[in-house]
């Protein structure tokens, strides 16, 4: 079972089908109990960073998904959700975030247009489970103004190219973060879905 955390916030029903189509069973919930059961657990997103913290600790979700990250059970992190995972944001105001992967969240300042909305090509720099048998220079689907400055390089796998390099995809052990949208980011991204199954199956 994979558990999708439901915080207000996010696409959760395009995830859940995403994994479904896939056959896996799915839960969307914001009860810790049901959560704990759960084999894997996907914090999707979308919206403001400040708002998404603010309705994680309302529902008393932050040390849940700590206590959760440490258990070793893989965690996946969507687009905000990614986000969130790291110590700080810097959205309308500095706001603490979960801090389960060094780094801050700062807006894209570049000459680009922003948001970063549309397909982009994934620059692979290390194995990780999520992405494995995804080959590089692989396109998948972004949105979003803001992005993770990674503090330890180890934690980035896989970077994009827009005007900077956007880290999109990171990993600190059993915890997973994609900046950009698997669930809307055809054959590629169903097949990160796939991995992500995987790792709950072994």
């Amino acid at each position: 079972m994979i558990g999708i955390i439901d915080y207000g916030m996010g696409n959760l029903s395009s995830v859940q089908k995403a994994l479904e189509s896939l056959k896996a069973s799915t839960i969307i919930t914001a009860d810790k109990e049901e959560l704990e059961k759960c084999h894997g657990l996907i914090l999707p997103g979308v919206g403001a960073f400040p708002d998404a913290m603010k309705n994680i600790k309302n529902n008393e979700l932050d040390q849940f998904i700590k206590d959760y990250s440490f258990s070793g059970k893989p965690f996946l992190g969507i687009c905000l959700g990614m986000q969130l995972l790291f110590d700080i944001g810097y959205e309308v105001e500095p706001t603490e975030g979960l801090g389960l992967i060094r780094g801050k969240i700062k807006k894209l300042e570049i000459d680009y247009k922003i948001p970063h909305m549309g397909w982009n090509s994934l620059d692979i720099k290390r194995e990780c489970k999520l992405i494995q048998g995804v080959e590089n220079g692989s396109y998948v689907y972004f949105v979003h103004s803001y992005y993770a400055e990674v503090e330890n390089e180890a934690n980035l796998a896989a970077t994009a190219d827009y005007g900077i390099d956007v880290p999109a995809v990171v990993q600190n052990g059993n915890v997973f973060g994609a900046q950009f949208h698997p669930e809307k980011s055809g054959d590629v991204g169903m097949l990160m879905l796939k991995n992500f199954i995987d790792m709950i199956s072994k």
